[in-house]
């Protein structure tokens, strides 16, 4: 599935937030050494645990809207997994620690 044009303007502003990257292969799309994000857009959001499974580190999911953002919070409401807007701003903090 092509990318739009909202997860590549948020993965690269994420990017330049975190001051690293944007990953563009598989993996998540922000990987630094303290944290993993996963950017996505409202369609996509339910794949984004298992691009996250398997790091020994916070790991968000970035909406690329508010839409998405609320549909993550629903999603992982229960899980390890934190939430943060398109700006990088946490809404919900991951608690798996490193």
């Amino acid at each position: 599935m092509a990318e739009s044009r909202s997860h590549t303007a948020t993965a690269n502003r994420l990017a330049k937030k975190f001051k690293t990257d944007y990953n563009k292969s598989k993996g998540p799309d922000i990987n630094t050494d303290k944290l993993a994000i996963e950017v996505e857009t409202e369609d996509s959001v339910s794949d984004a645990s298992r691009q996250l499974q398997g790091f020994n580190k916070p790991v968000y999911v970035a909406g690329a809207n508010q839409k998405t953002v609320q549909k993550a919070l629903e999603k992982y409401e229960n899980t390890t997994i934190g939430v943060m807007d398109n700006q990088g701003k946490i809404v919900k903090r991951s608690t798996r620690k490193k």
